[in-house]
């Protein structure tokens, strides 16, 4: 799970470019609810005014939130504004990536492209 965390975090910051499979997406949603979870409630036991320590976290992972959020529309086929729509992205948030490259581009699963290419003639 802090593979996947650190990933989105530290690798894709601001990308917003390419697919993120359902896995990497979920990985990171749970991650990040439970350091929020945890900040909130050591900052809430220790001082109430530490709060503030659980604000400037979640401002912090705002941005790559928001960016493997984009991704995982890419990785079904849709927009990244597809992340507007309340209900209809929990749903593709959920579904299936696209098998294949797509418009966004190849399959995050298949990390052996190469090896279907093999024997294929060049247009």
């Amino acid at each position: 799970m802090i593979e996947w965390y650190k990933k989105v975090v530290f690798e894709n910051y601001a990308n917003f470019n390419g697919r993120a499979r359902r896995k990497e997406y979920w990985m990171f949603f749970l991650a990040n609810i439970i350091i929020s979870f945890v900040l909130g409630f050591v900052a809430g036991l220790i001082s109430p005014s530490l709060g503030l320590i659980a604000n400037v976290y979640s401002l912090a992972v705002l941005v790559p939130s928001i960016a493997v959020a984009i991704r995982r529309m890419h990785d079904v086929g849709k927009s990244g504004w597809f992340v507007l729509i309340p209900i209809y992205n929990l749903i593709l948030a959920c579904t299936e990536g696209d098998r294949g490259a797509n418009a966004y581009g190849p399959d995050p699963k298949n990390e052996f492209d190469e090896v279907n290419e093999i024997g294929k003639a060049e247009l």
